[in-house]
C-alpha cells in the first residue's frame, strides 16, 4: 500500500518514527490522560465502517454530532487503474479549532483483504487524529511506537519513492472472469457462458483501458412437431485512452466494436473522440468535482431487423454533451448531472436528461 501525506501536519511527531510502517497506538500509561477530542465521522464509499474504527481508535471522544465535534473527518474513496482502491481522508477543525484543514491519501491493493484495508484506514486515520490532537493542544492521550527498521524490530520495509520501484508489469492491470450454466431436463435444455477480460494502465497523465465480454445463451425445447432452438450471442471491446493535459483539461478517444441482439444490433462500430475541462483540480475529485465533457463521433449501425425507420444499416454522426457537478462537504453530499446529444444530421432526434441527489 501506498501512503501520502499532505499539508505539514506532524511537527513534533517525527521523533516518533512516523516516517515508517508499521505504527502501533496505545493509550498513554505513563501520565494522566488530558481532555480528548471530539471526532466526527463522515464516510461516501468503501469500507465505512464506522464500528471498527470507534473501537479501534479508542482514545477519542467519538460523536454523532457535528455541531459539538472538534474535528471533522470525511472518507471518501475511488479506483485505482491497479484495481485497488485510494481512500482520502480529510480532517476539519471546528469551534476552536477551525481553520485547521488536513488530508491524506492511502492505496491499497487490488489482493488486499477486507481487513487488511480496514487495518490500514485504522492505521492512516489513527496517525492523522494524532497529528490534529498533536497541533491541537490534546496532550497524554495517545503514544506512537514507530519499527526499529535497523535493530531488527517489529515492521516491515520503509516506504520508497516511484522511481525505486521495480514493476515488471509497468503499471499495466490484468483481470479475468468467467463463468457458465449448464441446466436439463428431458424436454428443454439451457447453457450460459459469460466471460470478460479488461487491460489497465494509469499513470499521472494517461488513462489506458481496454475491455471485452462474449455471452452466449442457447435454449432448447422439445415440442411435438419438433425441436425449439434460440441462440443468442452478444459480445463486445472498448478502449478508452485518455491523457491529462493539465490539473484541469483532458483529452481522449473512445472506440467500440460489439453486437447486441437484445438492441436488434448485429454489429456496431463507434469511435468518438473527447475532450473534458475541470473546473477544480482532478486530485479534489473526490471531494467536489464539476466537469465538462464533450464528445463528437460518427457511429456504423448494422440491424438484425428493420428499424422503424426502415433501416437496415446507417452510419450517423453524433455529438454529446454532459455537466457534472459533484460535491462531498462538511454540510452533507449533493450531484447533479445534465446530458445533451443529438444526431449532427438532425437535431430533432435528441435526448437530454437530468439526475441529481442530495
Amino acid at each position: 500500500m501506498h501512503l501520502t501525506h499532505k499539508c505539514g501536519a506532524v511537527l513534533g511527531l517525527c521523533a516518533l518514527s512516523l516516517l515508517t510502517v508499521p505504527v502501533s497506538a496505545q493509550q498513554a500509561g505513563d501520565q494522566a490522560p488530558g481532555p480528548r477530542p471530539n471526532v466526527f465521522f463522515d464516510c461516501d464509499g468503501r469500507d465505512c465502517n464506522s464500528e471498527y474504527y470507534r473501537t479501534e481508535i479508542n482514545w477519542v471522544n467519538w460523536v454523532r454530532d457535528r455541531g459539538v465535534a472538534d474535528v471533522h473527518v470525511i472518507m471518501t474513496s475511488l479506483s485505482t487503474g491497479s484495481g485497488g482502491l485510494e481512500y482520502q481522508i480529510d480532517l476539519l477543525g471546528y469551534r476552536d479549532y477551525d481553520g485547521y484543514d488536513d488530508t491524506t491519501l492511502l492505496q491499497t491493493l487490488s489482493t488486499d483483504t477486507d481487513r487488511e484495508r480496514l487495518d490500514a484506514i485504522t492505521h492512516t486515520l489513527g496517525i492523522s487524529l494524532a497529528s490534529f490532537a498533536n497541533e491541537s493542544g490534546f496532550r497524554g492521550i495517545v503514544t506512537l511506537q514507530g519499527s526499529d527498521l535497523t535493530g531488527g524490530g517489529r515492521g516491515g520495509s520503509p516506504l520508497v519513492s516511484q522511481e525505486e520501484v521495480d514493476d515488471p508489469w509497468n503499471l499495466w492491470f490484468f483481470r479475468f472472469n468467467g463463468s457458465g450454466n449448464l441446466d436439463g431436463e428431458k424436454t428443454r435444455s439451457s447453457v450460459r457462458l459469460n466471460s470478460s477480460l479488461s487491460a489497465s494502465r494509469v499513470s499521472p497523465t494517461w488513462k489506458i483501458n481496454f475491455f471485452a465480454y462474449a455471452n452466449l445463451n442457447r435454449v432448447e425445447f422439445e415440442l411435438e412437431d419438433g425441436t425449439f432452438t434460440d441462440q443468442r450471442t452478444d459480445w463486445n471491446f472498448s478502449q478508452l485512452i485518455a491523457y491529462a493535459l493539465s490539473d484541469h483539461w483532458s483529452i481522449g478517444a473512445q472506440s467500440t466494436v460489439s453486437r447486441s441482439t437484445r438492441s436488434n444490433q448485429n454489429f456496431t462500430a463507434e469511435l468518438t473522440p473527447a475532450i473534458e475541462y475541470s473546473f477544480f483540480p482532478y486530485d479534489e475529485a473526490t471531494r467536489r468535482s464539476l466537469t465538462v465533457f464533450y464528445k463528437i463521433g460518427a457511429a456504423y449501425r448494422d440491424y438484425i431487423e428493420e428499424t422503424v425507420f426502415e433501416q437496415l444499416e446507417e452510419t450517423k454522426w453524433e455529438q454529446s454533451l454532459e455537466i457534472e457537478l459533484s460535491q462531498r462537504q462538511p454540510w452533507g453530499d449533493a450531484g447533479i448531472t445534465v446530458r445533451a446529444s443529438h444526431y449532427l444530421h438532425d437535431i430533432q432526434r435528441h435526448n437530454v436528461s437530468l439526475r441529481g441527489d442530495v
